[in-house]
C-alpha cells in the first residue's frame, strides 16, 4: 500500500507541538522557539524526508520567496548571463526563481504569468512583448511587484534596468568612422519589435547622419535565414576597394553574418565586422570580432535587487537604473 504524503500536522504529532509552530520553524521564525522544539521538529523531518509544498507554505505565509523571471529568448547568451544575475541576487536574499521563456508570443508570455501567479510569486522581472500592457494591469491589480529590462515599458510609472544602447552604439560608430570606415550596412532583425534593437540602430544611423554617411540595411525575417541570403545582399553590394563596415545589433544574428563573410574574412579589418554582447566565440573566432557588450550578469542583479526591494516594502533601491555598455575592440575592425 502506497504511503500518503506526509503533512504538517503529521510532524508536528510526531514532533509533540502545534501545527503552528512547525509552520513558525519552517518560515524561520525560531526567535521565540526553544532549542528542544526546533531540535524535535528537526529530527522528524529528517526521519519523515519531509518536503514542504512552496505553493502550500505561500498560501500560510506573506511571501512565497519566489521570483517570476520571463525572458523572450533564453537561448542566447545575454539571456543566460541575466538569468545568472538574477539567480544570484535572489538567493543571496534568500528567494528562488522561476523561469519562462517566451519567445516573443503574447499568447504564451499570458499564459506563463497565469501559471507563476497561481504559484504565488511574490514578483516577476520580465523581458517583455510590446503587447504585456495588458497583463501589466492585472499583476499590478494583485499588488505584485515588476521589473522589466529589454522593454518598451520604460516610464516614470514602471521599474526597469537597461543599458546605454543609444549612446554605447552611437560612440563606436563615431569610432569607427574615425577608423577610416567609409561605407556602412546594417544587418538587424526588424528594429520595431524590441526597444534595444530600435536603440541600437538608431545610435548606428544617427551617427552617421551626423557626420554625412550612409548605410544599406538588410532586415533578417527570422533567425532561421540561411547565411547564403545574407551573403548574396552584401556580395553585390560590398565595394572591396573601400573600408566598409557591417554592423549587426542581434547578438543570435552574428555567427550568421560572420558565416556569410566566410570567402571575405581575410580582408578583415578593411572589411569591419562589429556586433553585440558578450560571446565567447567571438574572442577565438579567426578573426576575432569586435563587439559592443551590456553587462548582462549586472542587469539581472540589479533587476533582482529591485524587485526584491520593492517585495519587501523597503523602497531604498533606485527602481529605474542605466548600466553603461563597453566595447571590446577585436581584429575584425581597424
Amino acid at each position: 500500500m502506497r504511503k500518503s504524503k506526509v503533512t504538517i500536522k503529521d510532524i508536528a504529532e510526531m514532533a509533540g507541538t502545534s501545527k503552528t509552530t512547525v509552520s513558525f520553524y519552517l518560515n524561520g521564525k525560531t526567535e521565540k522557539m526553544s532549542e528542544e522544539t526546533k531540535q524535535k521538529i528537526e529530527q522528524v523531518i529528517k526521519e519523515t524526508n519531509y518536503r514542504p509544498s512552496i505553493v502550500a507554505r505561500s498560501l500560510n505565509s506573506k511571501n512565497s520567496q519566489l521570483i517570476g523571471v520571463l525572458i523572450g529568448d533564453i537561448t542566447n547568451s545575454f539571456s543566460n548571463q541575466i538569468v545568472k544575475g538574477i539567480e544570484s541576487a535572489a538567493s543571496k536574499a534568500g528567494y528562488q526563481i522561476i523561469v519562462g521563456n517566451s519567445d516573443y508570443n503574447h499568447q504564451r508570455e499570458e499564459k506563463y504569468v497565469e501559471r507563476m501567479l497561481s504559484m504565488g510569486v511574490d514578483g516577476f522581472i520580465i523581458q517583455p512583448t510590446a503587447q504585456f500592457r495588458k497583463i501589466s494591469k492585472r499583476i499590478e491589480a494583485l499588488g505584485k511587484p515588476m521589473v522589466f529590462f529589454d522593454s518598451k515599458l520604460y516610464d516614470m510609472k514602471t521599474k526597469w534596468v537597461k543599458t546605454n544602447n543609444y549612446e554605447a552604439t552611437y560612440d563606436a560608430t563615431v569610432k569607427c568612422i574615425e577608423k577610416g570606415y567609409e561605407e556602412y550596412f546594417l544587418v538587424t532583425a526588424d528594429p520595431q519589435l524590441i526597444s534595444t534593437r530600435l536603440e541600437r540602430t538608431s545610435g548606428f544611423v544617427d551617427a552617421l547622419a551626423d557626420n554625412n554617411l550612409t548605410h544599406e540595411m538588410f532586415i533578417v525575417e527570422n533567425d532561421e535565414v540561411k547565411p547564403e541570403v545574407i551573403a548574396d545582399f552584401l556580395d553585390t553590394r560590398i565595394h572591396f576597394d573601400k573600408k566598409t563596415l557591417v554592423f549587426v545589433p542581434n547578438c543570435w544574428a552574428l555567427p550568421t553574418v560572420f558565416l556569410a563573410l566566410k570567402h571575405h574574412r581575410k580582408k578583415m579589418p578593411q572589411l569591419g565586422l562589429m556586433g553585440f554582447d558578450n560571446m565567447e566565440w567571438v574572442n577565438f573566432s579567426s578573426p576575432s570580432i569586435t563587439t559592443i557588450v551590456q553587462p548582462a550578469f549586472e542587469e539581472g542583479l540589479e533587476a533582482a535587487k529591485i524587485v526584491i526591494d520593492q517585495i519587501e516594502g523597503k523602497n531604498e533601491v533606485p527602481g529605474q537604473q542605466v548600466l553603461d555598455c563597453y566595447v571590446n575592440w577585436n581584429e575584425s575592425t581597424l
